[in-house]
C-alpha cells in the first residue's frame, strides 16, 4: 500500500454530481459504469479540516492499478436522524465525481453541505474509458463526520447583511425579560434557570433558534433580555410572547464600560420581521471567553444594533436599532433585587415567540452563500 499522494497544498476540487442507481454499495451502479476489478479500493478513509461547507478527504490504497485512476467517486449522504433539521436542498444528488488529484483533496460546496450536520462518506476509484464509460473499484468503507459551525468569516457576512437593514437607532433605558408568574415565585420548582432561593436568574443554554450554523446555539449559556421600545412612546411594548410578568433592570447594570458586546446571529422566521442576536459579556467572564474568537466583536459605543455611550457628565446613554428585533443574551447571573417585577397590560403573542424557531432558508435578506 501507499500513503496518500500529497502536494504542497490540498487541491480545491470542483466536484460534479453523478446520478447513481440505488444498488448495494459494493457494486458498480449505472449503465455507464463498468467493472474495475484491477482498480485499488480506498482504505482507511480520513476526513479532516472540516468547516461548515467543506472538508478534506484522503485514504491509502494498494499500488496495483494506481496508474489507471483518472477519477474519484464520492458518495456523500446526510446521516439519517429522526430529529434532524430538514432545512435545505433535500433532492440534490449526493454522488460526486472529481478528477484524480493529489491527496488530501478538498471537497467544497454549500449546495450539498450544510453546517453542524452529520454526514456519511465513501469513495471509489475510477478510470474513464475511451467510450466515455467508467470502470470503478468497489466502494470503500463508510465513515461519518459532522460539519462545523459558522466561523467568524461567515458571521461577518451575516453581520454586514444585518447592518444593511438595522435602520436608525432609538434611545432606551431598561432591559426587560418576560416570563410566566411562576418563574418569579420562590416556591416554583419548574425553572432550572432560577436558583432555589429565588434570588437570581441563572444562565441557561441557548436553544436552537436562528441560523443552523450559529456557534452559540446549544452551546452559549446566558439569559435572554429585550430592549426594543415602541416608537410612539419610547417605552417597552405591553405585549410579549413569553409571559405576562416582566422583570425590568436599568440598562447600565448590564451594559457598561466593563461589558463586551458581540454579534451572534441574524435571521427571520418566514415573516417580514428580522431578528438580531447580540451577546453582552462582562470582560473576562466565562461568557466573554467563550465569545472571543467565535463571534465578531462590536464597538460598544458605535455599532448600529445596541450601543452604550458615555456623556459629558459621565452618565451612560443607550440606543437600539429600530428596524430589527433585538435579542440580547447576558452571560452572567442577574440578581432579582437589582430590578422590579410587574405585570404587563397587553397580550401574550405566542406567534412571535422565537423558541427553537427555524430560520427561513429562502430569505435573501438574512442568508449567506453557505448552509443555512
Amino acid at each position: 500500500m501507499t500513503e496518500p499522494r500529497s502536494g504542497l497544498s490540498s487541491p480545491d476540487v470542483e466536484v460534479k454530481s453523478l446520478q447513481l442507481d440505488d444498488r448495494p454499495e459494493s457494486e458498480s451502479a449505472d449503465s455507464g459504469i463498468g467493472d474495475g476489478d484491477e482498480l485499488p479500493v480506498p482504505q482507511q478513509i480520513l476526513v479532516s479540516n472540516v468547516t461548515c461547507d467543506s472538508f478534506k478527504i484522503s485514504w491509502i490504497m494498494e499500488t496495483r492499478g494506481q496508474d489507471r485512476i483518472t477519477h474519484y467517486f464520492v458518495d456523500l449522504n446526510k446521516k439519517e436522524d429522526k430529529s434532524s433539521n430538514k432545512f435545505k436542498h433535500m433532492d440534490v444528488p449526493t454522488k460526486l465525481v472529481a478528477k484524480a488529484v493529489p491527496l488530501p483533496m478538498m471537497v467544497r460546496g454549500h449546495w450539498f453541505l450544510s453546517p453542524r450536520t452529520e454526514y456519511t462518506v465513501a469513495v471509489q476509484t475510477a478510470t474513464k474509458q475511451p467510450d466515455g464509460e467508467y470502470a470503478v473499484s468497489a466502494w470503500s468503507e463508510i465513515v461519518e463526520f459532522c460539519t462545523a459551525d459558522y466561523s467568524t468569516v461567515q458571521l461577518k457576512q451575516l453581520l454586514l447583511k444585518a447592518e444593511a437593514i438595522a435602520g436608525r437607532t432609538l434611545p432606551f433605558t431598561v432591559f426587560y425579560r418576560n416570563q410566566q408568574r411562576e418563574y418569579f415565585q420562590s416556591n416554583s420548582q419548574h425553572y432550572r434557570s432560577r436558583d432555589a432561593q429565588c434570588c437570581r436568574m441563572l444562565p441557561s443554554v441557548k436553544d436552537n433558534s436562528g441560523s443552523h450554523g450559529s456557534p452559540i446555539s446549544g452551546k452559549l449559556e446566558g439569559i435572554f433580555f429585550s430592549c426594543n421600545t415602541e416608537f410612539n412612546t419610547g417605552r417597552p411594548p405591553q405585549d410579549s410572547p413569553y409571559g405576562p410578568h416582566r422583570f425590568q433592570i436599568q440598562a447600565d447594570l448590564l451594559f457598561n464600560q466593563n461589558t463586551n458586546i458581540y454579534f451572534g446571529d441574524f435571521y427571520c422566521m418566514y415573516t417580514s420581521y428580522h431578528y438580531v442576536i447580540v451577546v453582552l459579556a462582562p470582560s473576562g467572564s466565562k461568557g466573554d471567553i467563550f465569545c472571543r474568537g467565535k463571534l465578531p466583536a462590536l464597538d460598544r459605543s458605535s455599532n448600529c444594533f445596541l450601543s452604550c455611550s458615555e456623556e459629558e457628565d459621565g452618565s451612560l446613554s443607550f440606543r437600539h436599532a429600530q428596524d430589527v428585533i433585538l435579542e440580547v443574551i447576558y452571560t452572567e447571573p442577574v440578581d432579582l433585587s437589582l430590578g422590579t417585577v410587574s405585570q404587563i397590560s397587553g397580550h401574550q403573542l405566542m406567534s412571535l415567540s422565537t423558541l427553537n424557531a427555524k430560520k427561513d432558508p429562502s430569505c435573501k435578506v438574512c442568508n449567506i452563500s453557505v448552509g443555512r
